[in-house]
């Protein structure tokens, strides 16, 4: 490396898919502001295929989490130390992440006031959830403490494989895809909402039911359950990115609060997010040119009952996702097409 070469970044964010890509928008903002630097990117074993090929990437590390977590954890830390890195920066409050950060060796170490390792960092910034900030900004403030700006959409690159997986389905007419799942109960929309707008959908459309391999029994059951044709399970079938790419070209994205959401705001791909247990206003909408939140109407004292979400409804009614009405979903669908 040159001696007046600006020293690499490390970037890191080991919690879930949608962590990782609303992430992305700090590479966007480092790409405008310090092109030359290099930038690697460590994330959980899993979600490494959204960096792979990202263009601003450098590097991708990966810690397995479900073995040798914390024999792993060391072994990171020697790498990161032999770097050289110039900036070490974790978005996570966590102690795992906070401790490569504070023992990098880098000159630069930041991350959230919260994290347990925050003494031990050159910057430690404030993480307030709520008060309409964005995660992306709250995040930006990492690289800029006063940054101001707009909130930027997170930004994946489909590769070319990843577009040809996505072709044949996008090729064959007007389609909408769901996203049916969730890793939080609570945050997914329940099968029997599902069932009604699959119902109510004009036979015009071919509708994809997307996700993961985690995913594949769901969507099949809905699959099953359901009298509409023209309906597809995708789930386990398409990469993040491939489906991605399927979601661009769709007249609209159903999904939860979750990862689906982030992939169509990475690529501008029309989103319609349904909100059970949580609320927007938490700093984690959606960011596409078109998106619209559905929610239940009424006001309820419970909801939001958490920041991300449980295993059952604490009260046992369900009310914040079984009070939305299919016309709610049919009528961002209208507003879609025109």
């Amino acid at each position: 490396m040159p001696a007046d070469a600006p020293r690499p970044i490390l970037l890191i964010q080991t919690a879930f898919i949608g962590d990782v890509i609303l992430a992305t928008a700090l590479l966007e903002y480092l790409r405008e502001t310090e092109p030359a630097t290099p930038i690697d990117f460590l994330v959980r074993k899993g979600n490494e295929g959204l960096l792979r090929q990202h263009p601003h990437v450098r590097e991708v590390l990966v810690w397995d989490k479900r073995q040798d977590k914390y024999r792993g954890l060391w072994h990171l830390l020697q790498r990161i130390r032999g770097a050289g890195y110039g900036r070490v920066v974790t978005l996570q409050r966590f102690a795992s992440t906070g401790f490569l950060t504070a023992f990098s060796g880098a000159p630069e170490r930041v991350g959230f006031r919260r994290n347990p390792f925050a003494f031990g960092f050159t910057r430690a910034v404030p993480h307030v959830i709520g008060a309409g900030v964005h995660e992306v900004s709250r995040n930006l403030t990492l690289l800029d403490p006063g940054y101001q700006g707009p909130v930027r959409p997170p930004r994946l690159y489909p590769a070319p494989a990843d577009e040809a997986a996505a072709a044949p389905y996008a090729a064959a007419g007007p389609y909408v895809c769901i996203a049916p799942t969730s890793v939080w109960f609570t945050k997914q929309f329940p099968e029997e909402q599902w069932l009604k707008l699959l119902a109510a959908l004009s036979p015009q459309y071919t509708v994809y039911l997307l996700g993961g391999p985690p995913d594949v029994s769901a969507c099949q059951h809905l699959l099953e359950r359901t009298a509409r044709p023209g309906v597809v399970n995708l789930a386990g079938k398409l990469s993040l990115l491939a489906s991605a790419a399927l979601m661009r070209g769709a007249v609209l994205n159903y999904v939860n609060d979750s990862a689906p959401m982030h992939l169509c705001s990475a690529v501008g791909a029309p989103v319609c997010a349904v909100y059970c247990s949580t609320v927007p206003y938490f700093g984690f909408g959606p960011l596409s040119p078109f998106s619209r939140v559905v929610q239940i109407r009424e006001e309820l004292e419970c909801q939001p009952c958490g920041l991300h979400g449980y295993r059952k409804c604490p009260l046992g009614h369900f009310r914040c996702a079984y009070g939305i009405e299919t016309s709610q979903l049919l009528a961002a669908l209208a507003e879609a097409k025109g």
